[in-house]
Order: C-alpha cells, then structure tokens, then sequence
C-alpha cells in the first residue's frame, strides 16, 4: 500500500514547497520595495543636490576645519577586557590627532587587573588620559561604564577655564582621522550631535566574514544612514565617532538622574541618538571627504603590493570580528538592543518618518529566517529537478509556477530587486575597497544572511529567556583586533611632535630649544634635559616610541619642526 502511495507523497511535499515558495516571495517582495524606497531616495537626493546645491556652495575644506580656535573636548572610550588593544589604540590615537585640546578618559572595571595596568602605563605617558574606576565588577553594560565615565568628566571639568565644548564616544578598537576633532571643532557649539561614518579597516580577500562588515558598513554608512538624516532630521548614534555638544549631554545626564546612557539597553548609542530626537537636539550625520592611505595586493592577493590613496569620508575605522560565531554573537547584541529592547522602551513613537524607519531597524527580526528559508526552498526545488531527470518523481499535480501566472511575475519582480541590490553593494564597496572586493561582496552577502539569521535566533532565545525567565542580558564581550603600525601607515613622528602630542613639553620650551640646537648642533633631547624641560625617563620611552611604534607614509605633511634624537 505504502510502495503505491509514496509517489502521491512526493507531489504532496511539492505542492507545500510551491505555497511556502510563495508566503516567502511576497514577504521578500515587501522588503525589497522597502529597500527599493531607499535606494530611490538616495539617488534622486544625490542627483538633485548635484544640480544645486553642490554647484551653489563650495565643499569645505581643511584649511577652514584648522582655522577656529580649539575648544576643550573630552573622548570617553570604555574598557573592559581590553588589555591587548587599549596601549596601541590610545598611542595612535594620540600621535595621529592634529588637535591639542583634549582629554581621554578610559572607563575601566576594578576587577579587571590587566586592562587597568596598561591603561596606568598609557597615563603616565600622556598627560592628557584620566583613567576611570567603575566602583563594582564587570561586565555590567557598556552604558554602565559610560555613565561613570560621564560622572568623572563632569567633575574634571570644574578644575577647567572652561567647560568641554563636545564629548567624543570611541571603543578601544577604533582608528581616528587627524581631522577628526577639528572636525567636531568646527561643528560646536552649533550641533549637538555628530555622527561621522564608521568603516571597516580592509580586510584580505579570504576573510569572508570580516568581509561582510566591510560591505554592509561600506553601503549603510554611504547610503543608507544618509537618507535616515534626511527623511527625520534624527542619526541614530554608532557608538564611536559620536560627538556630543555639552549641552546635549548635560540635558541628558539632568534629565535621566546622572545617567545620561540608559542601561537598560545593549545598544545605548542607538538609544540615546533616539532621545535627543525626540528633546529637539540638532542632528548631522557627517560628510566630509579626506583622503585615506591604503596599501592593497591586487588580483586577490596574487598581484604586486600597490601603495595608494582614496578619498571617502571622514570617519572612524576598525577591525569587526573575523569568524563566524564571533560575528554573530556580536550581531545578536546589536539585534536585541535595536530591534527588541528599542521596540519594548521605544514603541512606534515620532514621525511618520520616525516610525518608518523604526520598521528598517526591526524587519530583521523576521526577514533574517526568510532569507534562510530561501535559501533552504531553492535547494528542495534543486533536488526535485535532478529527480525529475532520473526518473524518480513520476506523479506531478498542476503547476503554480505557470508561465505568465502572479507567481512567475512575483519571482520575476523579486529577481530584478536583487540584482538591483547586488548592483549597489557592488557599487559601494568597489568604491572604498576596490574592484575585487565589489566582486566578492556578492557570494558575501549570502555568508552575511546566515550570519544574521544565527543572530536573530540568538537575539530571540537570549530575549525571551529574559523576559520569562528572568536571565541577565550582560555586555556580550567582543574580542578586538588593532592594526599594527605598518598597517597604520602613518609618518614617523619627529621628537618634538612626540613630546607635544604627549604634553611633557610646551610648545614654547620646544621652539627654545630648536634655536638652541641650531647654534650649538646638539641634539634636541639632550638640551631638553639640560635645560630641565623634561626628565631622562619620559625622554627615553619617547625615544623607544619612536623607534618601535611609528610607521613610515610618504603622502602625510612634515611638520616645521626639525627634531633629532641623536
């Protein structure tokens, strides 16, 4: 009875292979013309803005960012479990800087021994880094680490002429631009919150997962995040290369008990850029080109080493995790703090704009298993057409997939959004990272929708334990990554500009004894000691600074200072 009836079972199984086919279509067919609204947006946007407004007013230039005179400005990075990376990271930061007025406070935890060691080591070279205890152990959130930090700041602040003009958000992973606080300069006191664009650093050919960062980073901070600006006047905070005006942050703290990041919340960056919304804070997402250094391999990695330059936007870079279980699990964070914890403090609140935006943000939540089970009909459908050839499937039902049917034109319509959306990513990440990486963009957004789709399912099963079970959800720790220094590609810095950017000379002590060098040809550090500008200590480890941390570039300005260690 079975062996007559099993060939009824094969047709039964397709026909529910057809319906699901066409429940999955439709619900893809709803997020492309999502997407789809996006993408037009953005490109009427850039064409009309072409036509006017680019051809009315003059770009901005780095002159203009250097004129206005320094204001204080603090940049709070948050540690936990950052030994590795923290020394690096703030050295560069440090050396790479074209700004003096500023402070770096780093949070960090007291039951976090390593971190705090080499954040005392970085402090007692740079006079400009304050480091803060969080008073209990860690991890709680990064909010939590903030929000001390915060604290400390204010309190720093009051031995100060005068207060910060803007406070700097940055992870311990992040690469700056030595524009960036210009930048920020010359935007205070007249915005109150400022997003630049946040990359990733390139990554080799067959880094596939690092790779998807480098692709949807590439299209959502070129394309995506622009039409977010303009549709709500809101920018939704990245956590890094976020600059708040002290006013902004002060209305904040006041009006959330010295809390100004809710913590409550994995995702406090997305957050807070949310509630200065809705307090009417001026909002940029900001766009300037500069010009970045790079040092590709060409044809995959088989071609000759090419030293070159590109010009995109000013930003923050950074390494994002490079395997599988590393990205996802970071994902997730991001997936629980946007699209669950934001719907459940957040609800469908603002704008029509507001509200549609707020969709984006939680679609993946579903569409992240639709892309999956996409995936998961195609090769059901692969393996009934390779029956059909061998003659095992022998009993067929009438067909949903008719020629001319609502269904062949949904999957028409459904194929040429996607070959619009690879066309785009193609776009955008062949215009930072070069034309192989375009190209393998493609087979990496299939890599990146499993990546999301483990990230929704964890995201949900950490969500839910929450609520019904009462689990903690803890600052899911990153393991981070910093390019060494001839990654960096950055120019050696002369001793003089090591010992300013360190703060353990003044400016004038520095030119004093650069016209003492010229008349009695000593070397700089030596009359620097004799004249009792600094001590043999601090002289010796810039000395080794300079030797072992710097790296060479040939397209970064000299400076006019003439400096010798000899």
């Amino acid at each position: 009875m079975f062996t007559l009836y099993w060939p009824y079972l094969f047709a039964d199984y397709y026909r529910g292979l057809e319906i699901l086919t066409a429940v999955v279509g439709v619900v893809i067919l709803l997020s492309s013309l999502d997407d789809l609204f996006v993408d037009a947006w953005y490109w009427i946007r850039e064409g009309y803005r072409s036509l006017t407004v680019r051809r009315k007013h003059k770009r901005l230039t780095a002159a203009q960012l250097r004129e206005p005179v320094e204001q204080p400005i603090a940049i709070m990075v948050p540690a936990w479990l950052e030994y590795d990376v923290i020394a690096p990271m703030l050295s560069n930061m440090v050396s790479t800087l074209e700004y003096k007025n500023y402070t770096i406070f780093v949070g960090t935890y007291r039951n976090d021994a390593r971190t705090i060691a080499e954040v005392e080591r970085m402090r007692r070279r740079y006079r400009q880094l304050v480091r803060v205890e969080v008073p209990h152990d860690g991890p709680t959130c990064k909010a939590d680490c903030l929000n001390w930090t915060v604290q400390a700041l204010f309190q720093h602040e009051q031995k100060m002429p005068e207060p910060f003009a803007g406070i700097v958000l940055h992870d311990s992973e992040d690469v700056l631009h030595p524009l960036e606080l210009k930048y920020y300069n010359y935007l205070l006191p007249r915005m109150d919150f400022i997003q630049l664009p946040v990359t990733s650093l390139e990554r080799s050919w067959f880094e596939l997962v690092a790779g998807t960062y480098m692709d949807e980073f590439a299209e959502w901070h070129s394309k995506d995040l622009v039409v977010r600006e303009s549709l709500s006047h809101m920018v939704p905070s990245a956590g890094v290369g976020t600059c708040f005006s002290h006013r902004a942050l002060r209305t904040l703290a006041e009006s959330m008990h010295n809390e100004p990041f809710n913590v409550d919340s994995l995702t406090e960056d997305y957050d807070i850029g949310a509630r200065l919304g809705r307090l009417g804070m001026k909002q940029i997402f900001g766009k300037f080109d500069v010009e970045y250094i790079t040092r590709r391999i060409s044809w995959f990695g088989m071609g000759r080493e090419k030293l070159g330059a590109i010009q995109m936007p000013l930003g923050v870079r950074e390494y994002f995790p490079d395997t599988f279980r590393t990205a996802y699990r970071q994902k997730a964070r991001w997936t629980i703090g946007i699209g669950l914890q934001g719907w459940e403090q957040m609800g469908w609140s603002g704008s029509l704009a507001t509200k549609y935006l707020l969709f984006r943000d939680r679609k993946g939540l579903v569409t992240a298993f639709v892309a999956i089970l996409g995936y998961l009909l195609m090769l059901n459908f692969l393996l009934f057409f390779i029956a059909d050839l061998m003659g095992w499937w022998t009993v067929y039902y009438p067909p949903v997939f008719q020629v001319g049917g609502w269904l062949m034109t949904l999957m028409g319509l459904n194929a040429v959004a996607l070959t619009l959306r690879i066309v785009q990513r193609v776009y955008f990440v062949t215009a930072m990272y070069g034309w192989e990486h375009g190209l393998l963009s493609i087979p990496r957004m299939v890599i990146g929708n499993f990546i999301n789709a483990m990230a929704a399912g964890r995201a949900w099963r950490l969500f839910l334990g929450h609520k019904l079970f009462g689990n903690r959800l803890v600052w899911d720790k990153t393991m981070h990554d910093f390019p060494s220094a001839d990654q960096l590609i950055q120019q050696r810095q002369r001793l003089g500009e090591v010992l300013l950017s360190w703060r353990a000379i003044e400016e004038d002590q520095l030119n004093n004894a650069l016209m003492l060098q010229r008349s009695s040809r000593k070397p700089l550090g030596r009359i620097l000691l004799e004249q009792g500008y600094l001590d043999r200590g601090t002289l010796d480890e810039a000395v080794s600074f300079q030797i072992h941390d710097s790296a060479f570039a040939d397209s970064a300005p000299h400076s006019q200072h003439e400096a010798t260690a000899a």
